[in-house]
């Protein structure tokens, strides 16, 4: 910069504007949306701040104009089930654009309520009208907590906060139908290749799967942890396919299952002629693997969409609200234990 040259000046900031108006950044966050839990006098404080630096928070001036944003906000988790992720956002996207809306997608890293926390904050300071929240954790914190309270928020089988209400099957319900096919089928046992268990998804289809053996009878053998990708599935079904008496197997997804069956095939078991396999997602490739995978159905894309129609909707009409039962795709993958 020559000497003499005016220093360009800096934008003011949210941090200016709340420490102006001797508020904290998140109150000035909610005073803009137009949130209903900021008292009359803050927000004249907030706004009075606003004019007087000038301040320009995204879509904050069209926000105040017009009371919305007219955007969502879509959390992802970046790892793990690209199959269901890439229909959820399409889901989302089109259901929000037939509505006029925009989405921003905030992904995070790993299963942390720190990352988590980050992210929604972030779409809170952008003023978005309603969040989807597709991550499956299991603990939240107050700040999730109070983020969720105050903007509508929808989650699809995934974190549960007090003021969020969830889209799905129920996941018990999944593990329970695809475990009782095969005990349908005649097969006195079932093992479980299950998900990570920091994953509430994974918890609940395992818990389904332990209550359905327990009501049948039957203990339960120590489930075999993946983390969804078809490695995890193949490594779990190595191990498997040295276990001469296992005859059927649930996994808690459909890559891992595919999996599962490549390992079998290459020990030289044949499915479903030696042992059956069921899952959970019914992902397109389900119907073209060999065989044809037999699984529980998850419809993604529709999920995405309803959880967009229901943030719109703008009620309260409960916290727990299903999409669908949970349905079996029956396929080629399972069949009656052969005859000893």
């Amino acid at each position: 910069m020559t000497e003499g040259a005016a220093r360009p000046t800096r934008q003011p900031s949210m941090a200016d504007v709340a420490r102006t108006a001797g508020v904290s950044a998140q109150t000035v966050s909610r005073a803009l949306r137009g949130s209903p839990n900021v008292d009359p006098e803050t927000k004249r404080r907030v706004l009075a701040a606003v004019r007087q630096l000038g301040y320009q928070f995204n879509n904050a001036a069209r926000a105040l104009s017009s009371g919305r944003s007219h955007t969502i906000g879509l959390v992802l988790l970046r790892t793990g089930g690209y199959y269901s992720r890439s229909a959820v956002t399409a889901g989302v996207e089109a259901a929000a654009d037939e509505a006029r809306y925009a989405v921003t997608i905030a992904t995070i890293a790993a299963l942390d309520t720190g990352l988590m926390e980050r992210s929604l904050s972030k779409l809170a300071d952008q003023g978005v009208d309603g969040i989807v929240i597709a991550v499956p954790l299991i603990s939240v914190t107050q700040k999730m907590e109070d983020i969720t309270r105050n903007i509508p928020t929808v989650t699809l089988d995934g974190s549960r906060t007090a003021g969020a209400r969830v889209l799905g099957i129920d996941q018990r319900e999944a593990g329970r139908v695809a475990t009782q096919h095969l005990l349908d089928l005649g097969h006195r046992q079932v093992w479980h290749v299950s998900g990570p268990d920091e994953w509430i998804e994974a918890r609940q289809r395992r818990q389904g799967w332990q209550e359905c053996l327990a009501a049948a009878g039957i203990q339960a053998p120590p489930p075999l942890e993946g983390d969804w990708s078809p490695d995890s599935g193949y490594r779990q079904g190595q191990i498997i396919a040295m276990i001469p008496e296992v005859t059927a197997v649930f996994a808690a997804s459909d890559e891992m299952a595919f999996g599962v069956i490549r390992a079998l095939h290459e020990r030289g078991r044949s499915v479903p002629g030696d042992v059956s396999i069921v899952s959970v997602d019914d992902i397109a490739l389900a119907a073209h693997c060999s065989p044809p995978l037999t699984t529980v159905r998850q419809d993604f894309y529709r999920y995405g969409a309803a959880a967009v129609a229901l943030l719109l909707r703008g009620d309260d009409a409960g916290v727990e609200e299903s999409v669908a039962a949970a349905s079996l795709s029956v396929r080629g993958s399972t069949a009656p234990p052969r005859l000893p």
